[in-house]
């Protein structure tokens, strides 16, 4: 018995095969193989023609993978532009708002609105034709006929006035002339300083106008529309009645001329060019027309 032991026992093992080798992770899933062995493989997208699975389970790259479509994105191929929490790509010209025709309050017209008039066009223009002098002349500055119009305008305007006329016939000449030519450069001053007044309040009330064009028209309207009055207050003496009939009729003509002027300089509606010109109007009218001040 001992011996049918021995010898079952030795051909037993003479005929066990040797150990085989557990399959791998990727194989069939035997009973030697890992538990997580037998699961799926997982699908990788196939993106451009990228991403496959290989044989082993881990993706595999064909192709470039950064490689951008022109239907995605902004307009630089940025595939996260214009997306949600991303922000939009323009080009450096481009304008996101529109095409420029956005009205920019302040700005004056990129293009004259017509050749630049000569002295004798500008002043009689003023006169006879208003409304397309001043349209005309708003983009160009007129210090030259301002200054010297208003100039001897207050070199005359001194004998407008009863006791002014009386105190420089009745002085030297030496004094006279310094008193004449004061008088003249103080005319130039205040009209340079009302016009700024109005061309502030132009542009207080929307206007867009430049401010030498105005300044310089409006003196050229102070002086011009006195005129008629100044003759005969040389020689009637600023109390005569014709004189201050002729007195408020040139003023009203004075402001209708200040409207339309920063009406067209500005671009304004009649009701505030009035306004803007209120002042200007009111100082004229006391230290001038009514010589109260």
């Amino acid at each position: 018995m001992a011996g049918f032991r021995i010898g079952r026992g030795r051909d037993n093992r003479t005929q066990q095969q040797p150990p085989q080798a557990p399959p791998p992770y990727g194989g069939g899933g035997g009973r030697g193989a890992p538990p997580y062995a037998q699961q799926q493989r997982p699908q990788w997208p196939h993106a451009g023609g990228g991403a496959q699975q290989g044989p082993y389970g881990e993706p595999e790259y064909f192709g470039d993978p950064y490689q951008q479509h022109p239907h995605q994105g902004g307009p630089q191929g940025d595939p996260y532009a214009n997306n949600p929490g991303h922000t939009q790509a323009f080009s450096v010209n481009e304008d996101p708002y529109g095409h420029g025709a956005t009205y920019q309050a302040g700005n004056t017209p990129a293009a004259p609105s017509g050749p630049r008039l000569h002295w004798k066009q500008l002043l009689s223009g003023i006169v006879l034709r208003p409304g397309p002098t001043f349209f005309q002349m708003r983009d160009y500055a007129v210090w030259g006929p301002a200054i010297v119009v208003t100039f001897l305008y207050g070199m005359l305007a001194i004998f407008g006035f009863d006791k002014a006329r009386e105190e420089t016939i009745n002085a030297t000449i030496s004094t006279a002339i310094p008193y004449v030519l004061t008088t003249a450069v103080a005319f130039v001053i205040g009209g340079l300083i009302l016009g700024a007044v109005t061309h502030t309040l132009a542009r207080q009330l929307g206007g867009d106008g430049a401010w030498q064009p105005t300044v310089g028209l409006s003196m050229l309207i102070m002086s011009i529309t006195d005129a008629p009055r100044l003759v005969f207050a040389l020689f009637l003496g600023g109390e005569n009645s014709l004189v201050q009939i002729l007195g408020w009729a040139t003023w009203l003509a004075a402001a209708a001329l200040f409207t339309s002027m920063v009406s067209k300089s500005h671009d304004l509606p009649w009701p505030k060019a009035l306004g803007a010109s209120a002042i200007q109007l009111i100082a004229l009218l006391s230290i001038i027309k009514l010589g109260t001040i």
